[in-house]
């Protein structure tokens, strides 16, 4: 039977209720359920299945890129190991950041902090070669968390094949902590992370941080001109002072090099887009706004290699609102990467 995009989607579909596999699609995402160094809400890691099972009641007529399908969208399973790391790292990582992040030289905390970075690095190394192999068959790739802490190793993978790129980076924080509660590799330390075993990125632009440490002021200000900062406050001031988004935007882009990995954390929106992530912050850009910024960037000729979607979390008792949201944006970075790579056309 010939697939009908207007249809519902068939019960054995891939992701968005899409046909296509792996070697017949142009992009591919893989889900990464990890969410061991979470240190305050929980349930990002079934952010994948809950996006996946949201995919199939979003249209694919899109009124940005109109049919980013065509192109394929395929869905791997899980990097062998993760679920039962996370099972794992999560219950260990649980009893540091009850004791407020501090071992104290209690040898069962410090043999569970040493175990969760062992396990860390192994997801890590997982996704890394996950994503190496993606990009070696010549396909788009991009990331569906689980924490924050997830993309790293697709990103080491990229820089393998991409000399040269920047880090359009959205989210309420900075991400740039060193080791937080002692976890080398957590959620709040993504960026510095990228920034410090990265050389291939060149600049790192962030969008919407509106919770941020002494610490982070102090090492993103160090950076220098690799990285760039839109505080959620500051463009916030400037809109209600006249300026438009829009300006904003353009400046925002004219930070990024011409090859870009967007890394999208989603309490950078506003926390009425998905409130069960999990840590929300009040504030954050319009989802409206980020797609227009995400859009800017295709219109200004710069090259998506790649993307991340990490902290979506399920709401209790079956609330599919996040996921719902989630799988939206999922779609929109799939249909503006193709786009920013001449596959689709962005719609004026």
């Amino acid at each position: 039977m010939a697939f009908d995009p207007n249809a519902p989607a068939p019960l054995d579909s891939g992701i968005f209720g899409l046909p296509f596999t792996r070697e017949e699609a142009a992009l591919v995402l893989l889900p990464v359920p990890w969410e061991a160094t979470t240190s305050y809400g929980g349930g990002t890691s079934e952010g994948p299945a809950a996006i996946f099972e949201a995919s199939k009641q979003v249209d694919l007529y899109d009124l940005d890129v109109e049919r980013p399908y065509e192109k394929g969208i395929f869905l791997l399973d899980p990097p062998s190991g993760v679920v039962e790391w996370n099972t794992e790292g999560k219950a260990l990582a649980q009893k540091i950041i009850e004791a407020g992040g501090e071992t104290n030289g209690d040898p069962a905390l410090e043999a569970a902090l040493a175990r969760v970075n062992t396990l860390s690095a192994e997801v890590n190394r997982a996704v890394y070669e996950a994503s190496r192999k993606v990009l070696a068959e010549g396909k788009i790739l991009g990331l569906v968390g689980g924490d924050h802490s997830v993309p790293l190793g697709a990103i080491a993978a990229m820089a393998e094949v991409e000399p040269s790129f920047g880090v359009l980076h959205f989210d309420a924080h900075s991400d740039t902590r060193d080791a937080y509660e002692g976890f080398t590799y957590s959620h709040a330390s993504i960026m510095r992370n990228v920034l410090d075993e990265i050389p291939a990125v060149t600049s790192l632009v962030q969008v919407g941080i509106r919770d941020v440490c002494e610490e982070e002021m102090a090492y993103t200000k160090a950076r220098g001109e690799r990285v760039s900062v839109y505080f959620d406050r500051d463009m916030s001031r400037r809109k209600l002072r006249g300026e438009t988004f829009a300006a904003i935007a353009a400046e925002i882009v004219s930070k990024l090099p011409s090859r870009v990995w967007v890394s999208f954390d989603i309490d950078g929106l506003d926390p009425r887009f998905c409130p069960h992530t999990g840590t929300p912050v009040p504030g954050g850009l319009d989802l409206a706004e980020a797609v227009f910024l995400l859009s800017e960037v295709v219109r200004a000729k710069k090259t998506i290699v790649g993307f991340d979607l990490n902290e979506v979390a399920p709401g209790p008792d079956g609330d599919e609102w996040d996921a719902n949201v989630g799988a939206r944006l999922l779609y929109k970075l799939c249909g503006l990467t193709f786009a920013s790579r001449g596959l689709a056309a962005l719609r004026p």
